[in-house]
């Protein structure tokens, strides 16, 4: 530290010192607006029917307008097939996905968005009222690549291969015509059972007051979703198609995927954590006037569900998400030790720039250089005695007061300086209180060169260098 005080001058130290303090508060502050910024993740989203755009929007723009910690940018896929492909390569954060398209290892479920149901339908009067009538027949597949995976599962259930079955791609949009012109005698869907997806069927066909529409049923769905794969049986309900008379007239047994709110299992459990409860949230406060939330729910929480959920939001479904005491703890615990060590730093700072309190030496100082005036006016001996006994005690408290000090030498060198131009004066006014008969010469003389004990007077300056021997 004394090599710097050398060999930098003052103004040099305080630039150095403002330039660190400088460098270390616009860290600080950039640190800070990081920690405030919202999470921004990118959405993948893509459906034939848009609404898992309309869904992703709904939730971006509540999150956007509550000052959520987490918001989401979404990215238009085409597709939830497509979706998912831009999840399995990581350009996205998050995607809306069909538990059964695409690689999905590197996702964790956040939330439930909506079930789509398995929906093999047959025109009226056909006759085909259970899998096995398919025999030889085409079965139009809608959407095509994204159901290739529930065909597959049937094919290998029921050796729909061996029954000559053939199943064609087809657009939603050629559904209709396919089926009028008889190059498809049934159709494979898979959509939520919805007011608009259950009107889109029944469009299809010309649907008379005596017949309906035929849902075939999958009576294996059982044994399929006991394999712990994507798909869960469920019951169409009796009427789903029409109330009275009731179509189908019965509860049809078919299979179920779920469709997810998937974030990569690399992201943040605190981040997946918030997204999930702003996405609760969200469902809660506008399902009234947005009825396509209500099919988000909570994800399989259990530890062997096909697709796993997210560790941050399984935290907040189940109640354990951190508080803020569990998040913030260790910062708050080692605050104040931080604090200790910022102030040890401030403290080496202050020496590095040798700015030191001088109040006590001043006080001193301006003490000592007070007595001046007194000198000069002492009327006899005993007020110049009483003077140098108040030097002596001010010089005592100063020098214990330096002891240790790393700029001792320099204060000794200021009380030597100002002792010697007292013991300047005193001699001085002595001289002329003897010269003026004020005093008796002989005691006068005497006191030049004794102090009170009689020993020989020896200059102050010589005592301070004495008593303080390694100046």
């Amino acid at each position: 530290m004394k090599a710097l005080h050398r060999a930098l001058p003052f103004w040099a130290r305080i630039t150095l010192l403002a330039g660190v303090v400088g460098v270390v508060a616009g860290a600080a502050l950039i640190s800070f607006q990081l920690y405030r910024r919202p999470a921004v993740l990118t959405l993948a989203v893509g459906s034939s029917d848009g609404d898992a755009r309309q869904i992703a929007s709904l939730l971006a723009g509540r999150l956007a307008t509550t000052n959520s910690p987490v918001r989401i940018r979404i990215e238009n896929a085409g597709n939830a097939l497509d979706a998912a492909k831009l999840f399995a390569v990581r350009k996205v954060d998050l995607a809306i996905v069909r538990a059964d398209a695409g690689d999905l290892h590197e996702g964790r479920a956040v939330a439930l968005t909506a079930r789509g149901v398995l929906t093999i339908v047959a025109p009226p009067g056909s006759g085909m009222t259970d899998i096995t009538k398919l025999r030889g027949h085409t079965v139009g597949v809608v959407d095509g690549e994204i159901n290739h995976g529930v065909v597959e599962v049937l094919k290998k259930e029921y050796a729909l291969d061996r029954a000559n079955v053939v199943f064609r791609d087809l657009r939603a949009a050629d559904a209709r015509q396919a089926l009028q012109s008889k190059e498809v005698s049934a159709l494979l869907l898979v959509a939520p059972l919805t007011e608009k997806h259950l009107a889109w069927i029944k469009s299809l066909f010309r649907e008379a007051a005596s017949s309906s529409p035929i849902l075939i049923p999958v009576d294996a769905a059982g044994a399929i979703a006991g394999g712990k794969g994507p798909y869960e049986s469920f019951d169409i309900p009796k009427g789903t198609l029409r109330g009275a008379p009731a179509a189908p007239a019965d509860d049809v047994t078919t299979l179920r995927v779920g469709y997810y709110l998937v974030a990569n299992r690399h992201l943040s459990a605190t981040v997946a954590g918030d997204l999930a409860r702003k996405v609760m949230s969200a469902r809660r406060d506008l399902v009234g006037e947005q009825p396509l939330l209500s099919g988000i729910a909570a994800p399989d929480l259990d530890a062997d569900a096909f697709l796993p959920v997210h560790p941050g939001a399984a935290a907040f479904f189940n109640g354990t998400q951190e508080s803020f005491m569990d998040r913030y703890g260790n910062a708050i615990y080692l605050t104040p030790m931080v604090l200790g060590a910022l102030a040890s730093v401030f403290a080496a700072a202050w020496r590095f720039l040798g700015v030191r309190s001088s109040e006590a030496g001043a006080g001193v100082l301006e003490e000592l250089y007070g007595l001046s005036a007194r000198i000069r006016e002492a009327p006899d001996e005993a007020a110049l005695s009483a003077i140098e006994a108040e030097i002596d005690t001010s010089l005592h408290a100063r020098l214990a007061g330096l002891a240790g000090e790393e700029d001792m030498a320099a204060g000794a060198t200021m009380l030597i300086a100002a002792t010697h131009r007292l013991d300047n004066l005193v001699h001085h006014r002595r001289v002329m209180l003897v010269s003026t008969g004020l005093v008796d010469p002989e005691i006068g003389v005497a006191s030049l060169f004794a102090d009170d004990t009689g020993k020989a007077n020896v200059p102050r300056t010589a005592n301070l260098c004495g008593e303080e021997g390694a100046l």
